[in-house]
């Protein structure tokens, strides 16, 4: 049983020379005697021909689609007026003169044949339950084939190029220890010690770290990571990111060094040229402009600040909002719209903490309808709204009218089809090192206690945390965080302030993170590094809606597996081996 080639691979070279295939029957059809059976296997199909009087019409008449079949026959050209241009094999056929059936099939519970003939695939609109019970069928599809072909030619092109920039890769432990990294921890419980638990990592970032103090210089990992957090598009239980990490560099050398991987990643994998260096935004600069610390650039409609104009109007609404110590921020929209319009984009608003949302239009008589009559409308020209043109206000504390803000800027993007296109890479730099949370009225870190503060904001953690700023940064592609990073804190003193400052005593730091505080106690050096979200980035270069569609065996939105039913039951001597009971 060898197979000379893929189906898919057939080609001119081919013609007048004997082929052995094997693959999945795509489709069979019977035309007057004739019988055609398209082959498939990973690399595509091709059709093979069977003529009557063949020694192999006897099985082509058995066969039936996803059957699993062998031929042997002539590559020929096809006829003129029969060659389909829409594949990539469609110029030749195989004169088939033996086959042989290696496995019958039942009808699958949808349709795979449709992706590979270039048609529209029914199966988009199938549920996805339903394609993840049978997810070794819905692989069968070339679309869901194809983004995992593309994920293991990106992982391939990382580890080529680490490499060969001097990386080590290096796998840390999937049973650690459980720390607060931000998110709930998946719990292991030991059969060994009872009452004690393993925890899976949400990330490996203490390991890391301790390998930069061991010295391996330059680390990476295509690394497993676990969060037991809710779920949406881009989030699953159980994802990966490219893990890599650097001693004795600031951010610019971090930065540098992924921009040369990502092109060369999108060069070898997708054909795609990256202009370097990329854009870089500091955090209060992105949240100002976009409303978002991860802003999609490839549309314009910028917030602008509209506080001097409401100031001193009669608006009693925005002008107690500004004497609060509020702001009042505006977004110039590029049509005029429909007060139905207005009033979804007010809906988007008020779901991200706005109280709402306030507008006018711009005509070529003036200013009309909503708070027209409390503004003069030369401020108005001069936020650069134009006739035609509707201007949308909020008036908050200065986050919940940017964040708010900034998802109605998205949504109308959506609601006015604005064209979105190109891979819009950036730097997000300068992000505050601390936030304060209202719920337990403490300092909190922003993206996780390991991150280093710029030295000279160092006096500031004890008398105003919140003007710390960190040497931390986010990777934004197309109004998506597809990586994250920081220099790390190398100095044991500095890493017992922080701690301190997020109000963990002396003897929780050393219950919880006394291993790693004695690592660095040994000559740590300074390193810094960053994550890929490899499953999102993976979902946007090959044009998947969600994240789920680029993962080979995923969870659904409820974090449930369809195909092997878990999380399940487990057996009342599995728990009490665990030392473990059930509690209703």
């Amino acid at each position: 049983m060898k197979r000379t080639k893929y189906c898919g691979l057939i080609n001119g070279d081919d013609v007048g020379k004997e082929v052995t295939l094997q693959g999945w029957v795509n489709r069979r059809r019977d035309l007057g005697g004739l019988v055609f059976i398209d082959i498939r296997d990973r690399e595509g199909l091709v059709q093979a021909v069977v003529a009557p009087d063949s020694k192999a019409f006897a099985e082509a008449d058995k066969v039936r689609s996803e059957y699993v079949v062998e031929v042997t026959g002539m590559v020929r050209k096809r006829p003129p007026e029969q060659v389909n241009s829409d594949l990539a094999t469609g110029a030749y056929e195989i004169d088939v003169k033996e086959m042989r059936i290696l496995n019958s099939a039942k009808t699958p519970p949808f349709a795979i044949d449709a992706s590979w003939r270039g048609e529209k695939d029914p199966t988009d609109n199938v549920s996805e339950d339903l394609r993840l019970k049978y997810r070794y069928l819905d692989i069968r599809r070339k679309s869901v084939l194809q983004r995992i072909i593309l994920r293991s030619k990106v992982e391939k092109a990382i580890w080529d190029f680490l490499i060969a920039e001097g990386f080590i890769q290096v796998e840390t432990p999937f049973l650690t220890r459980s720390t607060p990294e931000g998110a709930r921890d998946f719990l292991v419980p030991s059969r060994l010690e009872p009452g004690k638990f393993y925890a899976l990592p949400q990330s490996p970032q203490l390991f890391k770290q301790m390998l930069m103090v061991a010295g391996v210089d330059r680390y990476f990992q295509i690394a497993r990571c676990f969060r037991d957090e809710d779920l949406r598009a881009d989030r699953q239980p159980d994802f990966t990111q490219l893990d890599l990490e650097m001693s004795f560099v600031d951010q610019e050398d971090v930065w540098r060094l992924n921009e040369k991987l990502l092109s060369y990643v999108f060069k070898e994998t997708l054909g795609i040229d990256l202009p370097l260096p990329l854009p870089r935004l500091p955090y209060r600069e992105a949240m100002e402009r976009y409303g978002s610390d991860k802003p999609d650039t490839r549309f314009a409609m910028e917030i602008k600040d509209a506080g001097d104009i409401f100031a001193s109007s009669n608006f009693s609404a925005f002008r107690s909002v500004l004497q609060s110590g509020g702001t009042v921020r505006a977004l110039v929209a590029p049509a005029e719209l429909s007060r139905k319009k207005i009033a979804e984009l007010e809906e988007t608003a008020k779901r991200y903490g706005a109280k709402g949302l306030a507008w006018l239009k711009v005509t070529t008589d003036g200013l009309r309808g909503g708070v027209s009559k409390f503004v003069d409308e030369k401020a108005i020209r001069d936020l650069g709204a134009k006739p035609g043109e509707t201007v949308l206000f909020v008036a908050d504390d200065w986050s919940k009218a940017l964040e708010s803000l900034g998802q109605v800027r998205l949504k109308l993007a959506e609601i006015l089809n604005i064209e979105k296109s190109g891979w819009n890479f950036l730097w997000v730099t300068e992000f505050p090192l601390l936030e304060w949370d209202e719920d337990s009225e403490f300092w909190t870190y922003m993206h996780h206690p390991f991150t280093s503060p710029y030295a000279e904001d160092v006096p500031l953690l004890q008398s105003n945390p919140g003007k710390v700023r960190a040497l931390a940064y986010d990777l934004v592609l197309n109004g998506s965080e597809v990586g994250g990073g920081s220099i790390r804190i190398h100095d044991l003193q500095l890493q017992k302030k922080m701690f301190s400052v997020l109000g963990i005593s002396e003897e929780e730091a050393q219950e919880k993170f006394g291993f790693f505080l004695e690592a660095l106690s040994y000559g740590a050096p300074p390193h810094g590094g960053i994550a890929w979200g490899l499953d999102r980035l993976l979902a946007m270069m090959s044009g998947a809606s969600s994240i789920r569609d680029t993962i080979p065996f995923p969870k659904n939105q409820s974090g449930r597996d369809p195909l092997t039913g878990a999380p399940a039951v487990v057996t009342e001597e599995q728990l009490r081996e665990l030392h473990l009971r059930l509690v209703e």
